[in-house]
Order: C-alpha cells, then structure tokens, then sequence
C-alpha cells in the first residue's frame, strides 16, 4: 500500500426530510448565492423547501448551469456574485450543478483569468464556502474537491481539483431523485461504477481493505442499479444508490492505491467532440480499454471477475474476457451502449483525433502506468467503433 493522507471535511446531512436541516448550515443574515440548472427542482419541490430552509439568508438566485457546465455561463454567475458580494453558495441539483459552482467559488477571489484554473492547473488559494443539496447521484461531487468544465468556443473539457471547494455540507435525501428521468438513473449508475473501477482496475498494491471496499461498491451497484431504475421510488433501493454513488469518488477507495483515470480523460474528449453524456462516453470506453490493457491489469481483472462476477473457471484469458463481457452486459442492461458505434455522427477518425487532442494536452502517458500513449488510445477507440 502506497503512503497517503485522506481528509474529508465534507459534512453529510443523510435521508429523507433533510433538506430544511441547511437552516442550522449556514449563518443567519449571510448573502447566500444560491445556483442550481433547469426547472426540475421546482416541479418536484426541492426548490421551495430549499427556498423556505434559507429564509434567514439573504438570496440571490442563479440558474440555468447546463448538463457539463459551460465556462460563460459560470462567468455570468461570477459575476453577479462579485457584484452582490456573496457570502455562501449553495448548489441545488446534480453534479453538474455541483462542478460548476465549485468553479465559481473558486474564480469569485481569483486574481487573474479564471480559466486558468482548468486549463493551466493554475493554484486556487482560497474559494467561496460552498453546500449542495443533491437531486442526482453519479459523480460523488458532493463530497470531494473535484470539478470538471467545458467551454464550447475552444472545444474543451476540462477538470480542476482544490481542497477549497470541498462542500462544507451535503444533503442527500434520496426522495429528491424519485423524479429523475431513467436516462439520468442509468448515467448515474455507469458513472459511479466506473468511478470505482479507475481507482480499483490497477495492479495490486496490497491494499487488501481498499480493494474489498471497492468490490463491495460494484456488487452494490449491480445489485440495486436494475431495482431503482425498475422501481425510482423504492427507498430503500434508490437510498443505497445514493449513498453508493458518494463512498465512490470521496477520496475513500483510492487511499494508498494505484489509479488509472484513462478512461475519464478519453471520454471527456468525446463529450467535448459530440455532446455525448459524460457516463455513456464511460462506458463507450472502459470494456474497451481493459482489453487493450489486459496484460497489464490481468491480476485485478481475474480478481474483479472472481470476487464480483463469481468467475472462477476457466484459463485466465478466457476468465478476463468473460469479466470484461459481464461488465458490458451490465451497462447495456440499463440502456447504456458500450460501443461508440452506437452513436450517429461519430467520425472515423474519431480514434486520431482524440489522440492527437490528448497529445496537446500533454496527456500521452495515462493510466496507472503510463502504458496510455496515443497509439494506445487510437486502438481503444477503433475498437469501440466497431460494429
């Protein structure tokens, strides 16, 4: 096991009913800016209790941050929260809503283009406090210092990290997500699990705890994910979800481990080429990529599909691939294709294209060993065009 600091500050305000619970979060009499994407939080009321739980709070409203959140959109809203001068903001929706805010409490002190915080890692020395109130579990933003933010005039795609944008409280009530179209429950649960896999999928490190907790994140998955897309309000089931889609990305798994982070990178460039949801370039990607990188992953592929998929016969080839099929098989259970192929317009020189974007980035050594190099990315991705 590698050396490691975890610390999380994030406080978690758990379960149905929680929502007015943000009145004890924040101060009386702070300027709060609160942000949140289109008008599912006010047909499903999440926006009027949000509204009723700040009304010791002096509010300004931002809406309209779009499913990846654009770059000038935020800017409107860093505007507007330098000119109000805002004390807190709180985000009130999915994890778009999430990243985007996190950008914009860190651009509100920053000295210089803002942009520069995605695109040249430049330092955040200090953010906005921020909250989030939940309404769709996937990116586990709401407990991490994590972001990821598009800008269409350059064609970019981009993530950001700060321990000054950890969320000072989350609520999670798993009744806020009852409404959410299917599409958005089967993204969630892609997301998560390929959250899980990039931090697991390596070489083993010896970190036997990590490693089971993991596993125990997929099983979880793969047993809830078909009962809470069958039945949205079934609590119990769609409470796991949510609980299950935060444990996956809030630092926890990836303690003292190896990760790989491959498969997010390519699938931010094809969101950013073709508008692709975030889980589906995911999943468009990982079969494809543990494929090409087989050799190199064989022992935690044979440990994946034994402890997860209870795959223990067999030569270790034909017990990798069969793994890897389950795994294909899961996504497209909940309606998520596993081949770009699948999606009209993709171009058949998508697999250069990418690699040659990732190259300029300076992303030509990726995955837990650095074996992602662009002749590696273009087989992946000429892998998932075919039919």
């Amino acid at each position: 096991m590698f050396n490691f600091e975890y610390w999380n500050p994030t406080k978690i305000l758990f379960g149905k009913g929680q929502i007015p619970a943000v009145a004890h979060e924040i101060p009386a009499g702070t300027k709060v800016l609160m942000t949140y994407g289109g008008g599912s939080i006010r047909a499903n009321g999440v926006y009027d209790q949000v509204r009723s739980a700040l009304a010791h709070c002096r509010v300004i409203e931002f809406g309209g941050i779009q499913p990846n959140p654009e770059y000038r959109t935020l800017m409107e809203a860093v505007e507007l929260a330098r000119k109000e001068k805002a004390e807190f903001l709180l985000a009130v929706g999915g994890g778009s809503v999430l990243d985007g805010t996190k950008f914009i409490a860190a651009a509100i002190p920053f000295e210089g283009e803002p942009w520069d915080i995605v695109q040249k890692g430049a330092g955040v020395k200090s953010a906005i406090p921020l909250g989030s109130v939940l309404t769709l579990p996937a990116t586990g933003s709401e407990a991490n210092p994590y972001a990821v933010i598009s800008r269409a005039e350059t064609g970019e795609k981009l993530a950001f990290s700060s321990p000054h944008v950890y969320p000072k409280f989350s609520v999670l009530d798993p009744e806020t997500t009852f409404s959410l179209p299917p599409r958005q429950v089967a993204n969630g649960i892609v997301d998560a699990f390929v959250h899980t896999m990039e931090q697991y999928l390596t070489f083993p490190a010896h970190a036997e705890l990590n490693d089971r907790f993991a596993e125990s994140i997929l099983q979880t998955l793969i047993e809830i994910g078909p009962k809470t897309l069958a039945n949205p309000k079934d609590y119990d089931a769609r409470a796991a979800f949510v609980w299950t889609a935060t444990m996956a990305l809030n630092g926890l798994i990836g303690c003292g481990v190896p990760q790989d982070w491959a498969t997010h990178m390519i699938g931010h460039e094809l969101t950013a080429l073709y508008g692709i949801d975030h889980a589906r370039t995911l999943a468009a990607v990982a079969p494809h990529l543990y494929r090409v990188l087989r050799h190199g992953k064989a022992a935690k592929l044979l440990q994946y599909g034994e402890r997860v998929w209870g795959i223990r016969e067999g030569p270790d080839e034909e017990r990798i691939e069969a793994a890897i099929r389950r795994t294909e098989e899961f996504f497209e259970s909940l309606g998520v294709p596993t081949r770009l192929a699948r999606y009209e317009g993709v171009r058949a020189e998508t697999p250069r294209e990418v690699a040659q974007r990732l190259k300029q980035r300076g992303m030509e050594k990726l995955g837990e060993r650095g074996a992602v190099t662009p002749p590696v990315v273009e087989e992946i991705l000429r892998r998932s065009l075919a039919a």
